[in-house]
């Protein structure tokens, strides 16, 4: 029978420990996810990619809620506001993570699209539940830019 080395017994209690979700804990997470992200200096975090951006942050009175909120770089004309709610509204139908919605218009007019994914966690999360729950978002937000561009034909 095999036993783990005390410290290795001590580094996995303290791996998986609850622990509060702060936002330098999400910043570890990317990293070790390999996303790299700027901090905005208002307590996001914000990750860019080829069509999108993703939003890393706390909110909530006593910021216990994680959210990752997607925004396409691409943005819709007015006129095309009715498809717009029809293509959201079919993606908060078919799928699980991440709901859509239509934005208010930019100062150019133009409506941005989001995905958002909201997570209370008052009660905390260990270190992989953060890692995990991070990957999720980053992976469906890339996912519904992916389905706009593609079967959602919007953008």
């Amino acid at each position: 029978m095999l036993s783990s080395a005390p410290a290795d017994v001590a580094k996995s209690e303290e791996s998986e420990q609850i622990s509060p979700v702060t936002l330098a804990r999400i910043g570890k997470a990317l990293d070790l996810l390999d996303i790299r992200f700027l901090a905005d200096g208002g307590g996001s975090l914000l990750a860019m990619w080829e069509r999108h951006a993703v939003l890393f942050t706390l909110e909530g009175p006593d910021d216990e809620i994680l959210v990752m909120r997607a925004r396409p770089h691409s943005t819709v004309p007015p006129d095309w506001a009715d498809r717009a709610y029809r293509v959201v509204n079919e993606w908060n139908h078919t799928r699980r993570f991440c709901k859509a919605y239509v934005g208010d218009p930019t100062e150019r007019g133009q409506l941005p699209i989001y995905a958002e994914l909201q997570v209370p966690l008052a009660a905390g999360a260990h270190d992989a539940l953060l890692v995990e729950m991070l990957d999720c978002g980053a992976a469906v937000a890339t996912s519904f830019v992916d389905w706009l561009h593609d079967e959602g034909a919007l953008l």
